[in-house]
């Protein structure tokens, strides 16, 4: 019976590795089809305006926002990236669910990676309409937000949509388990 038990864990590990990897090569062979088919900021309309295909390549974060010092971000994404494969590792015997969400996260943290230390700016192309976001200017004690306005989701890649997914998952495990808790179901 424990012998079930290690060969079960054992193949949840391949399987977690299997899902980095495959991310990481999903994300890198379409960004190279991307480069090599398209011209920087050509878009093609798949579905309508809904979805495009859109060629764009990012020096700064995740949404197109700016950083200062690149080499920095560079840096902390590394940390960052060691510090979930750490932890994934060290999570080896944890929920298989929980594991594959940091899966998402890693094989998406380095397909990004990989981008950056290699072209200095990330290849997006995935672009999708999802809603409108408006959020009007407000003052909040001695602060003023000016507002944000969204009227096309930023343009995304396979490594951002694992990522997101990956986090998606985690809060959906840490609510559900919370809510299971509290009903007395998981101790």
């Amino acid at each position: 019976m424990m012998n079930e038990g290690v060969n079960n864990a054992r193949k949840h590990t391949i399987i977690i590795y299997v899902i980095v990897f495959s991310v990481v090569i999903l994300d890198q062979l379409t960004k190279y089809i991307i480069k090599m088919s398209m011209d920087l900021y050509d878009s093609v309309d798949v579905l309508g305006s809904f979805f495009k295909i859109t060629y764009i390549e990012n020096p700064g974060m995740a949404f197109g926002i700016q950083m200062e010092n690149k080499i920095w971000f560079t840096f902390l994404s590394i940390i960052a990236a060691i510090i979930v494969l750490i932890y994934l590792v060290k999570m080896k015997d944890e929920k298989f669910s929980f594991r594959l969400a940091l899966a998402m996260i890693m094989g998406g943290a380095v397909g990004n990676l990989i981008d950056r230390i290699y072209a200095g700016r990330v290849v997006d192309f995935l672009d999708v309409e999802f809603f409108d976001i408006s959020i009007p200017s407000f003052n909040f004690i001695f602060l003023k937000f000016p507002g944000y306005s969204l009227t096309r989701w930023p343009v995304f890649n396979v490594a951002d949509s694992a990522v997101t997914c990956g986090m998606l998952l985690i809060i959906w495990l840490i609510v559900f388990q919370r809510s299971h808790q509290k009903q007395g179901i998981i101790t």
